[in-house]
């Protein structure tokens, strides 16, 4: 069996060496740390991912060893896969830095100020482009679009007005599930994540949606205005499922479990999805072995008042796969 061809790739002066038709992003997360370009659409467990946010631009100031021209334009980290010899930068480009500050004020114009109130406070990817690339003041001077709240499915509550639009629900629905009944209605301004209508989502996977929003436009409505994360301890479990692999973190208070969600990977992204029987109708610490508490990066708002646990060891391997 013929070796996999490798390419070497440089970002923000680190390099590393990764297979053929590995994208930049995958690249930086392999390497890890500070210069790993955020992803608000792209989920490595769903395919066709990637491409909406823009959030994730860098500048390729070297094509290839080939040909070492730059690329004219910053290019979707997403989207574009590595050359031999490439030169990639990321933090360390005062283009990249802008265009981002100009993604995230675009992102947040019709974007409302639901933080205090948002179930996702905390959790919230935007949130965090916030705090780095966001203005003090928003120069939109237009009415913000509004769209009222909408209940699609007996466990999910849909907050159009904070949605990005970056279809991953979209892409769960497809993917996991038989029969999609929901997706992007409109074009352009007017364009809203809707249901036909106003089918109701009820399929066995439909809350793993919620886990992949990377805002707070899809919440659990058995969680609702319980409690902020940060008041809760997150602890890695797992059941005999018949359905999925029955590994999740369950956020509790005490003893009792107030919401169920995925596993995720040091990127973020859930490990493998669960079903809506361990998420929602198992929420009694006799249907758990508890596994430990979960690592919470010291830098999240939920490590307030908590414990904090040593990141595990992370073999090049591990990295490559995104996986903790």
């Amino acid at each position: 069996m013929a070796e996999q061809e490798t390419f070497n790739v440089t970002i923000d002066g680190q390099s590393i060496e990764v297979p053929a038709g590995t994208t930049i992003l995958n690249a930086a997360r392999a390497i890890g740390g500070d210069l790993v370009p955020p992803a608000m659409c792209y989920y490595s467990k769903l395919d066709e991912t990637g491409g909406k946010c823009r959030t994730c631009l860098v500048e390729v100031s070297k094509g290839s060893e080939k040909d070492p021209r730059p690329m004219p334009k910053l290019m979707a980290s997403c989207r574009t896969t590595v050359m031999d010899g490439m030169e990639v930068k990321n933090i360390t480009s005062e283009r990249v830095y802008e265009a981002r500050k100009g993604v995230v004020e675009l992102l947040l114009i019709n974007h409302p100020l639901d933080c205090p109130i948002c179930d996702q406070a905390g959790e919230c990817d935007l949130q965090d482009l916030s705090f780095e690339y966001g203005f003090q003041h928003s120069r939109f001077d237009f009415d913000k679009r509004v769209f009222p709240i909408e209940d699609i499915g007996s466990y999910i509550q849909l907050h159009m007005n904070r949605c990005i639009l970056c279809y991953r629900c979209v892409f769960v629905a497809q993917q996991l599930t038989d029969g999609r009944v929901h997706g992007i209605l409109g074009r352009g301004i007017h364009s809203e994540i809707s249901t036909y209508i106003h089918q109701a989502i009820e399929n066995d996977m439909s809350g793993n949606m919620i886990d992949v929003c990377p805002v707070g436009a899809l919440t659990d409505k058995t969680f609702r205005f319980k409690s902020r994360v940060w008041f809760t301890n997150p602890k890695a479990a797992h059941r005999d499922c018949p359905t999925c692999d029955g590994k999740v973190v369950l956020w509790m208070v005490d003893d009792e479990i107030f919401r169920v969600t995925a596993r995720r990977d040091i990127n973020g992204e859930v490990e493998s999805f669960i079903c809506n029987t361990c998420r929602y109708h198992t929420k009694d610490i006799k249907y758990w072995e508890i596994d430990g508490p979960r690592y919470i990066d010291r830098h999240s708002v939920i490590a307030q008042n908590h414990y904090e646990l040593p990141r595990p060891e992370q073999t090049t391997l591990t990295r490559n796969f995104g996986r903790v």
